[in-house]
């Protein structure tokens, strides 16, 4: 059974940065596609950014361009996502996904056959 964990959450003033760390149990995810979403109280869930299992395709949501970067150390985590410029508008449950498929990477939500994690939170303050 794998396990995804998410870290690094907090509370941060805006214009301030936070880098979220996604890390496995159970299994290797090398050979997976792993996204980040986040879902704030009362929204639906939205994609943020995904990586490709290479690590060499990125595709990212028009609000984290230019802000927000995803990347991945298969040696020892599968995902990380650097928010730097954190405005009020990005309080969320920030979760990271890991899918065998690569529907992440086109921006929309990943397989059934994918792995959750329970979220980190992210509070920003005006």
């Amino acid at each position: 059974q794998v396990q995804v964990v998410e870290s690094g959450g907090g509370l941060v003033q805006a214009g301030g940065s936070l880098r979220l760390s996604c890390a496995a149990s159970g299994r290797t995810l090398m050979s997976y596609d792993m996204g980040w979403f986040r879902q704030a109280p009362g929204k639906e869930r939205e994609f943020v950014a995904a990586i490709s299992r290479s690590g060499g395709g990125t595709h990212y949501a028009d609000f984290a361009k230019g802000r927000f970067t995803i990347s991945r150390d298969n040696a020892k985590n599968p995902a990380y996502l650097q928010m730097n410029s954190l405005k009020p508008e990005d309080p969320a449950v920030y979760l990271c996904a890991a899918d065998p498929f690569s529907d992440m990477l086109y921006g929309i939500r990943p397989s059934n056959s994918a792995y959750w994690g329970q979220g980190t939170q992210v509070t920003v303050s005006s």
